[in-house]
């Protein structure tokens, strides 16, 4: 057997890092090599530049183009040996075709290395046709796909190594349970400031996730640690490497909660090897769509606003426009003032007149063309009908004199007005309230909509995939927006369990209702939390899918003290008992911001490396952070504190599902702490 022993796998591992140095160091001679061409190409060029004629200009300036993308090529091969020469592989497993007597090994890692001098590729990349046997097969039977069929064969052994700074840390030999041994290793871990790449441990069905390259539109319903961010990030980096030909990472775009989100997952990529891609929010979308004419309240203040107000009116609203009914309203409206809202009128072209019936024949002509745009259209279909009728050329001046009275005979046309008149139109305008700073934010989107489907789309086509996270905070009418708005491949994952805002909260059904011919796969097993942990999370709020990884750790624990300066007290204590840890993160996790805000003004005399997370933040760091739990939402920490778990403070819909969140941002560690009568969310067997 090739490499059988671990002593022989050891000396293969500093043959591979040997090649893998020898290679980086004749890039840097060929980089050398380039820059100097650069630059003799450009001084011939600026010492010759008056006795050269167009052609040789041309040519030469070519000549330093070419070089110059040579030598960037070369330097993006150099970030891939050195990424290499820290972590070569991390799995091999060894394949024997059908009919082949004589297994071959195949060595896994983040990126492919071909050396070009023994014509040999020595690691193949872990997004590779044959890699995904790794993920998908344990020792027997295996197939994997080549672009005319599929190659069938036995795999005879499998391994699986840890190697960091180009030191084999361990291996473990073939079992069904291998990808379990290396897991809890690495879930053991501490948290680090960013997400990092997974691809030493993907799960088949992550895996499945990943390669999938049939469905249009692919939904990931993820429970709470299931890693569903990690694995769409390794879905696109997938298809990256698939589809190369016809997608870079500029034709990509991720829809993520807030910028702190953006920053903690903005290393997975670039990691394994591609590109940062491109990343806005929700009401970054409203603000370009709307022209930035409307002042709105922001998902942010509008959850913060049911946490702080029991105001069922302003509920209710949100419930009421967070619904595919909703939606199915608003397109039964727009077909309404289609059909009733144009009232024809004679139009006068110059010194001419058209009557009525012509306008309102070629005003219906125009149905496939959206509303805004029809004016137009049947103002040039007029001022043609009047240049035939009279044999005459009528000014080009007229055509916007006629659009401007074929517009007077649309009953509304401003924006605001259409929106307004929709809830008359339902006999509901209890429906719509304005707010001293703008729309309410559940009325954002329903006008973003009716300005689209009035005016017509204005489609990203540069965007050939998109990536929308915490898919249970968007609404089916925010959906359609993003449908018309990006009429491109999509991979759309999130929880339904894990809304900050239940009276809009999104299930997988709902958003297939908008996307019918959407793939959904589930991903149902727990990675992140210990099974401690996550047992008591699932008392604040079962979810019967949800298939926890047996890690086991401490218990989490509910102090209650007699005053809020104990509380403070406590919180104080678990700083300093964190500290004198080897863990690297520490959450105190509020339900609002004034909480957070107050608990950060309290500690920062006594612990001056406290860090407050806001919607105003940009990055998230490591070491002791305090937020909300909606900042929270993706992140996870090592520790994590949840303060004030009162009755008072914790006691409807919205508070369990911040409690909730809150509690499943801890790995290893949870403390609870409440000054007064324990929360009825937490007063469960065992509390």
């Amino acid at each position: 057997m090739f490499n059988g022993s671990e002593k022989e796998e050891r000396v293969f591992l500093q043959k591979i890092l040997e090649r893998l140095r020898y290679t980086l160091r004749k890039i840097d001679g060929t980089i050398s090599e380039h820059s100097k061409d650069v630059q003799d190409f450009k001084e011939y060029l600026w010492n010759n530049m008056s006795d050269m004629d167009h052609a040789e200009k041309v040519s030469v300036r070519q000549s330093i183009t070419q070089t110059a993308m040579t030598g960037e090529s070369a330097l993006e091969r150099k970030k891939r040996i050195r990424k290499l020469i820290d972590i070569p592989y991390f799995g091999r497993i060894d394949f024997a075709e059908e009919d082949q007597k004589q297994p071959w090994p195949i060595y896994i890692g983040i990126h492919s290395f071909y050396d070009f001098e023994t014509r040999e590729n020595l690691i193949h990349d872990w997004r590779a046709p044959i890699s995904g046997m790794f993920y998908d097969y344990e020792l027997g039977p295996a197939v994997f796909k080549v672009p005319d069929g599929e190659v069938e064969g036995e795999i005879s052994l499998k391994r699986q190594y840890r190697i960091r700074k180009s030191t084999m840390e361990f291996m473990l030999e073939s079992s069904l349970n291998i990808h379990d041994d290396v897991l809890q290793k690495e879930l053991s871990a501490t948290s680090d400031e960013k997400m990092k790449n997974i691809v030493a441990t993907i799960q088949r069905e992550q895996n499945a996730i990943i390669r999938d390259e049939d469905a249009f539109v692919l939904i990931i319903q993820g429970v709470a640690g299931s890693g569903k961010t990690s694995i769409a990030l390794h879905r696109i980096a997938y298809l990256l490497y698939r589809f190369k030909d016809t997608i870079s990472s500029d034709n990509i775009l991720i829809i993520s909660p807030n910028k702190v989100f953006g920053d903690y997952i903005a290393n997975v990529l670039p990691e394994l090897g591609e590109e940062k891609i491109l990343e806005t929010g929700m009401e970054d979308i409203a603000r370009e769509q709307l022209n930035n004419k409307y002042k709105f309240q922001t998902f942010f203040e509008q959850v913060s606003d049911l946490v702080h107000k029991k105001d069922e009116a302003f509920s209710e609203r949100i419930r009421f426009k967070a619904t595919f009914e909703f939606l199915n309203l608003l397109k039964k409206y727009l077909l309404h003032i289609e059909n009733h809202y144009f009232e024809a009128n004679d139009v006068k072209v110059d010194r001419f007149f058209i009557p009525a019936g012509y306008a309102e024949e070629r005003f219906r002509a125009w149905s496939r063309v959206p509303l805004a745009k029809r004016f137009q259209r049947v103002a040039k279909d007029i001022v043609g009908r009047v240049e035939i009728m009279q044999k005459t050329d009528i000014p080009k001046s007229e055509i916007k004199k006629t659009e401007t009275q074929v517009k007077k005979m649309f009953r509304i046309t401003n924006l605001q007005s259409l929106y307004k008149d929709f809830y008359d139109w339902l006999q509901r305008p209890d429906m719509f309230k304005k707010r001293k700073g703008g729309l309410e934010f559940a009325d954002v989107f329903p006008m973003v909509y009716l300005k689209i489907m009035f005016e017509g789309p204005q489609s990203a086509s540069k965007i050939k995939h998109l990536l929308v996270d915490e898919m249970q905070d968007y609404t089916p009418v925010q959906y359609a927006v993003l449908s018309k708005l990006y009429p491109c491949r999509k991979t759309i994952l999130g929880d339904a369990n894990q809304s900050v805002n239940p009276f809009s909260s999104s299930k997988h059904e709902d958003i297939s209702r908008v996307f019918p011919n959407a793939v959904t796969m589930k991903l149902n097993k727990s990675y992140r939390s210990t099974f401690e942990i996550t047992s008591f999370a699932q008392n604040i709020s079962p979810n019967d899918e949800l298939d926890p990884i047996i890690r086991h750790g401490k218990e989490p624990q509910i102090t209650g003290v007699k005053t809020a300066g104990n509380e403070l007290g406590k919180i104080s204590g678990l700083i300093e008992e964190f500290q004198q840890s080897s863990n690297q993160s520490l959450g105190i996790i509020c339900k609002n911001q004034e909480q957070a805000d107050s608990i950060h003004e309290q500690l920062k005399p006594h612990h001056n490396d406290v860090y407050l997370l806001n919607s105003e933040s940009v990055a998230f760091v490591n070491g002791i952070v305090i937020t909300t739990a909606h900042m929270a939402k993706g992140l996870e920490f090592d520790n994590v504190i949840v303060p004030h778990v009162n009755k008072k403070n914790y006691n409807n819909e919205v508070d369990k599902s911040m409690l909730y969140i809150a509690c499943t941002r801890a790995m290893h560690q949870l403390n609870l702490t409440h000054c007064g009568e324990l929360s009825e969310l937490l007063r469960f067997p065992g509390n």
